[in-house]
């Protein structure tokens, strides 16, 4: 059984930044594919952006070149660095660890971007 904990989300105004940290136990995030999904009420959750085993990333179109996934096997976290945030950022955000059928969420971070 594996445990997600995300932290870092919060209030920021526009064109700011925030680090969303997910902490993973029982279970490694090094031979997972980690991802960040995001979702606002009455939405699909959607993918943000995922790293592969292999560390080979992928970003939604919305995202690219502003948020960064990342992730520590030593400290078995992953992250999300988001930058420039506009107001359409602003979500729920979930952590994800898929392996094989087995798929993982966390409990989710209230990211809100507004002035």
């Amino acid at each position: 059984q594996v445990q997600l904990v995300e932290s870092g989300g919060g209030l920021v105004q526009p064109g700011g930044s925030l680090r969303l940290s997910c902490a993973a136990s029982g279970r490694s995030v090094s031979i997972a594919t980690m991802g960040w999904y995001r979702q606002v009420p009455g939405m699909q959750r959607e993918l943000v952006a995922a790293i592969d085993s292999g560390g080979s990333t992928n970003y939604a179109d919305s995202v690219k070149g502003r948020f960064i996934i990342f992730r520590d096997n030593d400290k078995n976290m992953v992250y999300l660095e988001m930058n420039s945030l506009n107001p359409e950022d602003t979500a729920v955000y979930y952590c994800n660890r898929r392996w094989y059928n087995l798929s993982s969420w966390g409990q989710g971070t209230q990211v809100t971007v507004s002035s």
